[in-house]
Formats: C-alpha cells, sequence, structure tokens
C-alpha cells in the first residue's frame, strides 16, 4: 500500500543517514539458526487461465537440505519501480532462504513493473482477489516449479509446512488467504479465498477496517475496497506485525488502523509485535538502502525478520522453541526493539 513515505507529498528527502549504535547483526539478539549460502533462481513463468500475462516468481533456497519449509512471500502496493515485484524485499526474503526456508516472490498484477493499476482491468489497481489466487496457483503448481529451478528437484519443499508472509498489501493478501474477507458490494456474497495450505500467515503494515469515521477521503476514491475490509472470520493462525509511528493520513487517522487483523479477528492463534520507532517500511524491510524508507534501521530489520522466522518455525514444527527463545531474547535485552501479546 501506498504510505506516508511512499507518497510524493510526505516524502523528507533531507533525511540524513544516522550511524548504527552498535554494529550490524544478522538478526539482532534474536536466536536464529546458522545461516548458510542460497541459491536463487528466476524468473519460473507460470501461464495460468484468464491471467492478462503470466505469473513469474522468484525461488530462492538454502544450498542444502531437503523438507524445506515455504514462505510465500507477497510484495506491498508501493511506487517503487521494482520494490514491489520479485525484485524487492530481498532483506527478507534472502535471511529467510539462508536460515532454512524456501522463499517464493510472486510478482502480483498490482505491481509497477507491469504497467496494469491504470488499466480496465477487474480490480485495478490492487488487484486484491488476484493476488490471493497467485498464491493458489503457487501451491498448485509446486512440482511444475520445483522442476525449473535447477537444485530444487526431487521434491525439496515440504507441502505440509507453509507459511505466508506479505507486507503491506501484501499483508491483506495474507489475511485472506487466513480467512478474512472482502465484503465488496459488486459481490453477490464475500468470496472466501482461504487456503488450508498455508498453517500460519504474518501480515506486516497491513491495511486495517475501513469502514469507520477515520477512513480517509483520499482512501475512499482511490482504493474504494478497502472499506469493506472485514477480518471476523480470519480464523487462520497468524502474526500482526505493528509499527508504533505507522501512521498515514491517506488512510486513516486511527494509529490502531494496522493492527485491526489482530483486535478484530478470532481470538485464540493470534499474536501481535509493536516495533518500536517504525514506520510503514519498518527499517527498510523493502530493498537494500530503499529511497521510500523514511526509517532506515538495519537493527530494526534484523529484529523484525528473525521474529518471523522464529514465529513460523514455532508454527510449522511441533515442539520448536524458536519462538519461545525469540521473545525471551526480546523481552531480556537491554533495548528491546519491540513487544509481544497475544489473543
Amino acid at each position: 500500500m501506498p504510505t506516508a513515505s511512499y507518497d510524493r507529498r510526505y516524502v523528507n528527502t533531507d533525511l540524513e543517514r544516522a550511524p548504527m549504535s552498535k554494529p550490524y547483526s544478522d538478526a539482532a539478539n534474536i536466536p536464529v539458526n546458522a545461516s548458510q549460502p542460497v541459491l536463487t533462481y528466476h524468473p519460473v513463468t507460470l501461464d495460468v487461465p484468464g491471467r492478462p500475462v503470466p505469473l513469474e516468481v522468484k525461488v530462492s533456497i538454502p544450498a542444502t537440505g531437503t523438507d524445506l519449509p515455504l514462505i510465500l512471500l507477497s510484495h506491498g502496493h508501493g511506487l517503487a519501480n521494482f520494490l514491489s515485484s520479485y525484485n524487492g524485499y530481498g532483506p527478507l526474503a534472502n535471511f529467510f532462504a539462508a536460515h532454512g526456508f524456501a522463499v517464493i516472490q510472486p510478482t502480483h498484477l498490482d505491481s509497477t513493473a507491469l504497467g496494469l493499476r491504470d488499466t480496465d482491468l477487474k480490480d485495478a489497481p490492487l488487484f486484491w482477489r488476484d493476488r490471493a489466487t497467485d498464491m493458489h496457483n503457487i501451491l498448485d503448481r509446486l512440482d511444475d516449479i520445483e522442476a525449473a529451478v535447477p537444485g530444487l528437484a526431487e521434491r525439496r519443499i515440504d507441502r505440509d509446512r507453509v507459511g505466508a508472509v506479505g507486507h503491506s498489501m501484501g499483508g491483506n493478501t495474507v489475511s485472506l488467504l487466513l480467512g478474512a474477507r472482502m465484503l465488496d458490494p459488486e459481490d453477490d456474497r464475500p468470496k472466501d479465498l482461504s487456503d488450508s495450505r498455508v498453517k500460519a500467515g504474518v501480515l506486516i503494515g497491513a491495511p486495517g477496517i475501513g469502514n469507520d469515521e477515520h477512513f480517509a477521503e483520499w482512501a475512499k476514491t482511490n482504493y474504494p475496497v478497502l472499506y469493506y475490509t472485514d477480518f471476523e472470520q480470519m480464523t487462520g493462525t497468524g502474526l500482526i506485525i505493528v509499527g508504533d509511528q505507522d501512521l498515514n493520513p491517506n488512510f486513516s487517522n486511527r494509529l490502531s488502523y494496522r493492527a485491526d487483523a489482530y483486535s478484530a479477528s478470532p481470538g485464540g492463534n493470534k499474536t501481535m509485535v509493536t516495533m518500536y520507532g517504525a514506520g510503514h517500511i519498518f527499517g527498510g524491510i523493502s530493498g537494500y538502502d530503499a529511497a521510500e524508507t523514511s526509517d532506515e534501521n538495519p537493527e530494526r530489520v534484523a529484529t523484525l525478520r528473525a521474529l518471523v522466522w522464529a514465529y513460523l518455525r514455532g508454527q510449522l514444527y511441533s515442539g520448536d522453541p524458536s519462538w519461545k527463545n525469540a521473545v525471551n531474547a526480546l523481552e531480556n535485552g537491554e533495548d528491546p526493539m519491540a513487544m509481544v501479546e497475544t489473543r
């Protein structure tokens, strides 16, 4: 989604880069397993009937290992030329792959690089339905993807351990996979886009509920479908990550807007991480030294991605202590960068 840091009316082009207070760490103070070399292959091209262009994905995998858990990584809807595609989010994708996950990144139809936002195609400019369908198609075609990628044959991906991670509009995509609905008045009834193959999802800076007095006229005009976001049926297991500085008046003047997926969805399997000092790009998760980042902070990026890694390890592997260890390290650190709560 466009944010205060995306929108050129709100970008501060004179920001000075503050020096890091401590040496850069791959995972901040969060314990993770040893990293290993990563193999990346792209594009893998999937022909999808009815899709205006083929579905292209990037695959990143650890160089060794079998039965790899899978992360589907959904990009945001920003104005950058290429970060809103499979070419973005290197700080996340490379880390997850280096620490044992297979990572598949689609280029969704709303990618700036495709030039389809201003067309009369259904659901433009956000293509919210197609985004979720992209994830279904990837899971349906895992055999084809594995066959296309050198070093990934012989079913190295574990079909039973699938997580989804999305930032901004990608967070909306993940919420739909977990059961959220878009109550689009053009539909006779809300379409269920959930996918039981996704065992856990992570929503980072996702759009919230729009049908209140705080939802901005700009968003109603440009992205009216966001008015109809509904989390009441988001029953899937999810981690919601929010920044305590992630406020964009183009969407809502309510700071809790990005936390709605946590507070308005069924409880019992939801966790929220609030990142201190974080704006919408969370220190720079969308790309290395990305100009769209108003709060550049490598340590914040390292903390966020290590927490996501630990959360998915804990959800996909019964008895895995990674999440418990991560929360303990976070809470017992000298200067915690985030707070964790559950419901």
